[in-house]
């Protein structure tokens, strides 16, 4: 199996009160290896509407391999790869954000609803080296 150049991937999705915080969980889960652990935390919006952020960090490389195999699934992994340059910040981490209602019915597709931030690996810690090695291993994942 390849290396996978991520020291870590983070995964975040609101569940606001008109949501189900089951199918959230479901839709991000999507993206996570069985049994791996969502963290809940409650939080209040402007109008004191409940909102419950669910996340959770990946950083065992079999783990996040599998994280990013469900990124490779994209329809349009291609347009991803042309877009890695405005993907990846000077802090050399890769975000993207997933459509959370593709996500619950198993779905893999660019959107809204849940966040994807991967700190992708780079000596010396420059944004070209991390675009590179992002590339390379999102590639030879596909």
């Amino acid at each position: 199996m390849p290396e996978v150049p991520f020291h870590y991937v983070d995964l975040r999705a609101f569940c606001y009160v008109t949501e189900d915080d089951k199918r959230v969980e479901d839709a991000l889960r999507t993206f996570l290896p069985e049994e791996f652990e969502v963290e809940r935390a409650e939080s209040e919006g402007y109008h004191g509407d409940r909102i419950v952020v669910l996340s959770a960090r990946v950083e065992n490389a079999d783990d996040v391999r599998h994280v990013l195999s469900k990124v490779a699934e994209l329809p349009d992994v291609e347009g991803l790869l042309d877009e890695l340059d405005d993907r990846v910040d000077d802090n050399c981490s890769l975000f993207l954000r997933l459509d959370k209602q593709s996500a619950y019915r198993g779905r893999v597709e660019l959107g809204e609803g849940i966040t994807l931030r991967a700190k992708v690996e780079a000596y010396p810690a420059k944004k070209e080296a991390a675009v590179e090695n992002a590339r390379e291993a999102l590639a030879g994942l596909v």
